[in-house]
């Protein structure tokens, strides 16, 4: 399923203070000319076996496989490969997003951090909390998923965008 995101302007980058904020971030207004449109969720395993044929996330640690799990260990070649052929396979151009557009499509509108607010929140998204194998993030909070959730396992954002914080790492165009 794909949502159309409306054209707008919105301030790109982190703000100062923020949690995890790099030294070579800066806040800068951007404006999305034209609409696009994005999968309201991670492209899921049964996706990326049905397109590509391939699962390049088995025998590797801390992967939840299924169907409704995202696909995991993909490298951005990868990542273009699938658009690639998805494009070739659908007879219309799939693509992944520039950087600008996908953080744009995550804000969703907000100028907080997140689009819910600017602080961690375990309800709204799986953040590797206090039950991950990985790391601790959101300490004294469980979302009840070990690694990753299965997509779309928390609320959407105000562009009717599932995960766009926390479950796994996107691709963008621009890298």
């Amino acid at each position: 399923t794909l949502n159309k995101i409306p054209a707008g302007t919105f301030s790109m980058g982190s703000q100062e203070g923020e949690t995890d904020r790099r030294d070579d971030e800066y806040q800068h207004t951007v404006t999305i000319t034209k609409p696009f449109y994005m999968q309201t969720t991670e492209v899921t395993q049964g996706q990326w076996k049905a397109v590509m044929g391939t699962e390049p996330w088995k025998d590797n640690l801390y992967v939840k496989e299924g169907a409704n799990y995202p696909a995991v260990y993909v490298s951005w070649d990868d990542a273009v490969a699938y658009c690639k052929k998805l494009s070739e396979i659908a007879g219309r151009t799939y693509r992944l997003p520039t950087e600008a557009e996908w953080e744009y499509a995550s804000r969703a509108g907000t100028q907080t951090n997140f689009y819910w607010g600017d602080d961690y929140d375990a309800a709204k998204a799986n953040f590797c909390d206090g039950s991950c194998e990985l790391n601790v993030r959101v300490a004294d909070a469980s979302d009840g998923f070990k690694n990753t959730a299965p997509v779309g396992s928390f609320p959407t954002n105000p562009f009717g965008l599932y995960d766009m914080a926390g479950n796994v790492s996107e691709w963008v165009f621009d890298t």
